[in-house]
């Protein structure tokens, strides 16, 4: 189960950047990010939702050897509708094992807004 570390300050959404690497790109789209959205809905977590997936047709500044397939953002209305998808029993049993046979790789990283 995913463990939070402490959170800056702030209020309102939140983006989830998704770094990944495919296992089997027709088993993430077609089954997980499905399954992903039946969590949302079991949940009743309105306001999460996947606004982008774009293919990284480069990986241009990135560590020796590594590569990404794919971007994928999500939506989370706050870092607690994050917070109760990722440890929710429901994700666990339902998308995660989608997720881990979809994917050989991923990096998430939380981001919110800049004001400026």
């Amino acid at each position: 189960m995913l463990t939070l570390p402490e959170i800056k300050e702030g209020n309102g959404p939140i983006l989830m950047l998704n770094m990944v690497r495919f296992k089997d790109r027709r088993l993430y789209f077609e089954e997980y990010l499905p399954a992903f959205y039946q969590v949302v809905e079991k949940l009743g977590l309105s306001g999460a939702k996947v606004i982008m997936t774009n293919d990284v047709i480069a990986n241009l500044v990135v560590t020796d050897g590594e590569a990404w397939d794919a971007i994928v953002l999500v939506e989370y209305p706050s870092v607690a509708a994050f917070a109760t998808m990722a440890q929710s029993k429901e994700y666990h049993e339902i998308a995660e094992p989608l997720r881990l046979a979809a994917l050989s790789d991923i990096r998430l990283f939380m981001t919110r807004s800049i004001a400026y």
